[in-house]
């Protein structure tokens, strides 16, 4: 009888069933394949999925993407939302129906000079869910407040973030800022978008899957972790080794994920790059993930820029392997885990604390980390 554990072993890491499932695939368009999910999926009761939004920072927009003067529809959070860039500069978020009358604000919706002026009776709201402007009344109106609920709203990183919580309460963190995003030594972002069908806590126990990597990415070996869960943070170094174009890429890698909707990855050894993300969920059974990657210049235009170009392409290509599985799965809990599995019990506790349903209160981490990055 072969020895099938054996063979498995000795596999190829170019060789694994989800690279060559996405292979035969045969995808055309990419960019609209990332995006795309299937239509045929069972329910998200059928599929054991999380019912609770998880509260946090997500983003709705990439910066680039609004013009001054610019409204777009959004939705997140189940909720329909409309986005707009007053004449200011500064983003803003309302939920998109009116309360006046119901208007679907995002769709014909107007900017005058930083307020939303909805299409319907042209009432003008500002940010705060406060009607500034009634063309055909001069009484001050007294509304509910409750009627146009605030998102608090933060533009940093080159994306537009909304602050959620199920219960409409204030912030209880500031996301970070990273002041690379932008500068003239360092690249502009590239960007890059993917749908899947799942719910947030899944994507999150799979960046701490360590066996996957290897059984489903093909890196070389099943990669050494170090795991820190400190209040909302999350972080974990991986040392890694797998097959590039430019063949065997080694270096490290750091993942800090701060609370359930920021992250970010820095690479280095192999190049100096920094990769900011950010999963919002869409509905209870749909995600949407964005990757925005930039490294110094120095490092783009000299010797090492073809391997930080490869770097981008496996990154991207492990996260459509890994929404082959997303889109199809069925959550399992508890899950059946084994020696050498990651620390999914972990993370399922440092995640409870997003829910508002679980009564535990995030905190910040322990110290405070400096998440400054030095660069030569």
């Amino acid at each position: 009888m072969p020895d099938v554990n054996k063979s498995v072993q000795d596999r190829k890491p170019t060789d694994t069933p989800t690279r060559e499932a996405f292979r035969k695939l045969g995808v055309a368009d990419l960019a609209e394949w990332r995006v795309t999910v299937p239509a045929n999926n069972p329910d998200a009761d059928a599929r054991n999925l999380q019912s609770e939004f998880p509260m946090g920072w997500y983003c709705v927009c990439y910066s680039h993407d609004l013009a001054v003067g610019e409204v777009k529809p959004a939705r997140y959070f189940g909720t329909d939302l409309v986005v707009w860039r007053g004449e200011d500069g500064v983003a803003r978020v309302l939920k998109a129906y009116c309360p006046h009358a119901g208007a679907d604000m995002s769709k014909g919706g107007k900017v005058c000079g930083n307020w939303l002026e909805c299409p319907f009776h042209l009432w003008q709201w500002d940010e705060a869910g406060n009607p500034r402007e009634i063309p055909y009344s001069v009484k001050p109106l007294k509304i509910d407040p409750d009627s146009t609920p605030r998102w608090h709203t933060r533009e940093i990183n080159g994306m537009i973030l909304v602050w959620y919580h199920p219960d409409r309460g204030d912030p209880l963190w500031q996301p970070v800022v990273f002041d690379q995003v932008g500068r003239d030594d360092w690249t502009p972002l590239q960007t890059f978008d993917w749908k899947t069908a799942n719910a947030l806590e899944n994507l999150s126990d799979n960046a701490v899957d360590v066996s996957h990597f290897k059984y489903v990415h093909g890196t070389n070996t099943v990669p050494d972790y170090e795991f820190e869960f400190n209040g909302i943070m999350r972080r974990i170094v991986a040392k890694l080794e797998f097959e590039t174009s430019k063949g065997t890429a080694r270096g490290t890698i750091e993942s800090i994920a701060y609370g359930p909707g920021q992250g970010w990855v820095r690479y280095t050894g192999l190049t100096e790059m920094l990769m900011l993300t950010g999963t919002a969920p869409i509905d209870r059974d749909l995600l949407h993930t964005r990757f925005a990657f930039t490294h110094p210049k120095s490092e783009a235009e000299g010797p090492r820029g073809g391997l930080a170009r490869a770097m981008i392409r496996e990154v991207t290509s492990q996260f459509d392997q890994d929404k082959l599985i997303f889109d199809r799965h069925m959550r399992v809990d508890p899950p059946l885990v084994c020696q050498g599995d990651g620390p999914f019990g972990r993370n399922a506790k440092w995640f409870s604390q997003f829910y508002s349903k679980s009564g535990i209160a995030p905190r910040l981490p322990e110290p405070l980390p400096d998440f400054t990055i030095e660069t030569a």
